[in-house]
C-alpha cells in the first residue's frame, strides 16, 4: 500500500495542486489553513481526497473563532491570515474544521498508525522535535506502530524502539530553508520524504490581491520565497 502524508497545507493551493503523487490512501495531519490566501481550494481538496485528517492548531483556531493578537512575527501573521480565513470560508466548511477529531488512529496494511498534529501528550501545541529521547518519552503508552504529526514544518523520520515517527514537514509553507513543497510517501513499511517545487509567484499573487496589510504580505511572501529563511529562532 502507497500513502500520501500530508501536514500544514496553510491555505496555499498552488503547492497542494502541485503534489501529484500517486497513492492508495491520503492521510492529513493538520493544519490546512491560515497563513496563505487559498483556504477554502486546500479544504475542499482535502474533504474529496484524505481517507484521514486531523485537527491542527490553526484549523482550531479558526474553527473556535480565536483571535491571535500577536505584534509581529508569526504571531502576528497568523492573527491577521486567520481573519482573512474567516471571510472566504463558508459556514460549513469552518464547521468541517470544528468537527475533525484532535488524533485518529487507524490500521493500514496490518500496521496501526496513529494520525496527531503535535504529539500524543498534545495533540495541538506540543512542537516535537527531530529527537529520539524526545519521542521516547511521549510514545511510552501509545499503541501504535507510526505516528505521523506535522506541526513543525520540518520534515523528519525517527526510528523509537518499535515505532517509527513520520513529519512531512510542510506544504504550504516549508520552513527548513527550502521552498518546495514537503511531504512523504509510506509504502509497505518504507518511507521517502518527497519535495516538489511548485509555482510561488502563484500563490504570492494571490496574496497580492487580497486586502491583508502590506506588512503581512511582505512577511508572508518573504517566508514562501526563501523556505523559512527568513525566519529567527
Amino acid at each position: 500500500m502507497r500513502i500520501l502524508i500530508l501536514a500544514d497545507i496553510h491555505s496555499n493551493w498552488a503547492a497542494l495542486r502541485a503534489v501529484q503523487e500517486p497513492y492508495d490512501v491520503c492521510l492529513v495531519v493538520g493544519d490546512l489553513v491560515d497563513y496563505g490566501p487559498q483556504p477554502g481550494e486546500c479544504i475542499r481538496w482535502v474533504q474529496q481526497h484524505a481517507l484521514a485528517c486531523v485537527r491542527g492548531n490553526h484549523d482550531h483556531a479558526v474553527a473556535q473563532r480565536a483571535c491571535t493578537n500577536g505584534r509581529n512575527g508569526l504571531k502576528y501573521l497568523s492573527g491577521v491570515t486567520r481573519e482573512l480565513s474567516w471571510r472566504k470560508l463558508a459556514a460549513k466548511q469552518i464547521n468541517y474544521l470544528a468537527s475533525l477529531p484532535v488524533t485518529r488512529p487507524l490500521t493500514l496494511a496490518d500496521r496501526r498508525f496513529l494520525l496527531v498534529h503535535g504529539t500524543p501528550r498534545d495533540p495541538l501545541d506540543e512542537y516535537a522535535a527531530n529527537d529520539p529521547n524526545f519521542w521516547a518519552r511521549r510514545l511510552e503508552r501509545v499503541e501504535a506502530d507510526v505516528i505521523c504529526v506535522g506541526h513543525t514544518h520540518q520534515p523528519y523520520v525517527l526510528n523509537v524502539g518499535n515505532k517509527m515517527v513520520i513529519n512531512p514537514g510542510s506544504v504550504g509553507q516549508p520552513r527548513d530553508g527550502s521552498p518546495a513543497a514537503s511531504y512523504a510517501i509510506w509504502e509497505d513499511g518504507r518511507v521517502e520524504l518527497k519535495r516538489i517545487p511548485y509555482p510561488v509567484e502563484e500563490t504570492l499573487e494571490a496574496l497580492e490581491q487580497t486586502d491583508l496589510p502590506e506588512s503581512a504580505k511582505r512577511m508572508a511572501m518573504e517566508i514562501l520565497r526563501t523556505g523559512g529563511g527568513c525566519l529567527k529562532d
